[in-house]
């Protein structure tokens, strides 16, 4: 055992709730599409490598019930599979378009391999990769948490019962797809309050992620600092996140992903091909878009029509670079602090987005590849684990009252809670309070109204959804944030005014019943007093 001390990599994957049967083709399901094919299907495919070569690896992983939900939807695996097929005709046109371009043909190759080795993964599993996570679990390798239901910024909420039903939710969802209940959990962008710890405790919920500071600021001082967890007044343990790793990866200045051998983000064949020839790869609307297959490299602070072309080879050899680096780093701190905290072993928590990985940073299923190899095969220092074995190995911890945070822009809840989108807050705390109401008053309905009851539930969880607020905050498609707030809302009205009149709408109830279908075995009985 390499027992000088761990290393706990969290990745946490979450996409907004976004389906839409009404249209045919609807842009923003791109960010799920885009999100499997860069990020969760070659984390996957890595993920299983490793145990079929014998590398012991251990991660954490978020898959929020709003992904789990589009991942488990037939009608948006269907959607996926058809762009996923146009994508692999693309690369291979591509392959042969750039036979005599030297310098572009070894990237269309690679475009064709790994869309082909997408395409293989998501027909193993038939659709649904949640299986293939869950028997990556099942083996002792993963470790899958939950997170809020649609993601719902808990301080911020004004009810406990809109707390509870978030985690409740969450955890009810987590067994439909997992088979058991959730032992952590992922509080939506880290935002704790003291006394959320305590409807974690009622839900069996073992351990959560704080943001540094809400662990450092906490009463009394942590005597281990973020290198080990500590347990909440519930009982309930908290792991805090080691900035040190955070800088190495996010930083724009000195993170790796800003390497000018990597791949270019913004600079996408859509825009660069022919637009005849690439618009039967676009939208209905025809407009030129990004559609994922990108030639070029960072190269450096230039315009984006200087980048330089793509090498695959080179931005590999970077990844493997990068990957030592890490490794390094960490054998280099976690031999420091085993002596700095008088015998304790350290434990070292990176969290990410797991979207980082693939999506934005394209390289960097190759470094985790390349990083868990070599802690495997290459040092004797530390070991990579879970939050669950370590709170098993170590089960005594300091008790403290964790401080407000949140690992958001200044660290508290400013960034969900601003002149962009304050306006949003008084009418989810008055449909919460409308919510609350009617559980309470109807304790045994009749079916039809079990359903409106039911669907409210939905309407106001996705209507919490701190992606909304988040949008508004950075500007980008705030149009559509605001109407899919509005949308939830005014649904959740009509829906509670048909309740309250015995007057429901059958028709209008099936059609959001079919559009709005999240948490299919919900109980609108979370929301009780």
């Amino acid at each position: 055992m390499k027992n000088k001390g761990y290393w706990c990599l969290q990745l946490h994957a979450h996409l907004p709730y976004v389906r839409h049967p009404e249209y045919p083709d609807f842009l923003e399901e791109d960010w799920l599409y885009e999100g499997i094919t860069e990020t969760y299907l070659p984390l996957l495919s890595i993920f299983e490598k490793f145990a079929e070569d014998g590398v012991d690896f251990r991660v954490t992983m978020t898959i929020t019930p709003p992904l789990a939900g589009m991942l488990s939807d037939s009608l948006l695996q269907g959607r996926y599979y058809a762009k996923l097929n146009g994508l692999v005709e693309l690369a291979e046109k591509e392959s042969w378009r750039t036979r005599s371009i030297p310098e572009f043909h070894p990237v269309a190759q690679m475009y064709e391999g790994r869309l082909k080795e997408a395409r293989r993964l998501w027909e193993k599993y038939h659709g649904n990769i949640l299986t293939g996570f869950k028997n990556l679990q099942d083996a002792g390798k993963l470790e899958i948490i939950t997170c809020c239901a649609t993601h719902g910024f808990l301080p911020l909420k004004s009810h406990k019962q809109a707390v509870r039903a978030q985690i409740k939710v969450a955890s009810q969802d987590y067994q439909r797809h997992f088979g058991k209940k959730p032992e952590g959990i992922w509080l939506a962008e880290c935002a704790y309050q003291p006394g959320i710890d305590e409807e974690l405790k009622k839900e069996g919920i073992r351990f959560f992620f704080l943001e540094a500071h809400g662990i450092l600021y906490g009463t009394p001082r942590p005597r281990f600092g973020v290198f080990a967890p500590i347990y909440t007044p519930s009982g309930v343990a908290a792991f805090g996140r080691d900035m040190e790793t955070a800088h190495q990866v996010w930083s724009a200045d000195t993170g790796y992903p800003g390497d000018p051998d990597y791949r270019e983000f913004y600079r996408d064949l859509g825009y660069d091909l022919d637009y005849e020839y690439v618009k039967p790869y676009l939208h209905s609307d025809g407009v030129r878009r990004n559609i994922g297959l990108k030639y070029h490299r960072i190269t450096g602070r230039v315009p984006l029509s200087n980048k330089e072309p793509y090498n695959p080879e080179w931005a590999r050899n970077k990844a493997a670079s990068h990957a030592g680096n890490f490794m390094f780093n960490r054998e280099k701190q976690i031999e420091y602090l085993s002596g700095a905290l008088g015998g304790r072993p350290p434990l070292v928590v990176s969290m990410y987005d797991a979207e980082l990985f693939g999506h934005w940073w394209y390289e960097g299923p190759q470094f985790i590849d390349y990083l868990f190899r070599k802690i495997h095969y290459d040092q004797n220092v530390f070991s990579t684990i879970t939050p669950s074995e370590y709170l098993k190995e170590f089960p005594r911890n300091q008790v403290i009252t964790p401080a407000a945070s949140s690992w958001g822009d200044k660290g508290y809840y400013e960034v969900w809670l601003n002149g962009t989108n304050d306006w949003i807050y008084r009418h989810l705390h008055k449909a919460a309070e409308r919510m609350i109401e009617i559980a309470d008053r109807n304790k045994k309905p009749g079916e039809l109204k079990r359903r409106a009851l039911n669907q409210a539930a939905r309407e106001l969880l996705l209507a919490q959804s701190s992606d909304w607020a988040f949008i508004m905050t950075t500007g980008t498609m705030v149009e559509y944030a605001q109407k899919r707030t509005k949308d939830h809302l005014e649904n959740f009205t009509n829906l509670y005014g048909q309740i309250k009149h015995n007057s429901i709408d059958e028709g209008y109830l099936g059609g959001l019943e079919y559009k709005n279908n999240i948490f299919p075995e919900i109980d609108y009985r979370v929301f009780s007093s």
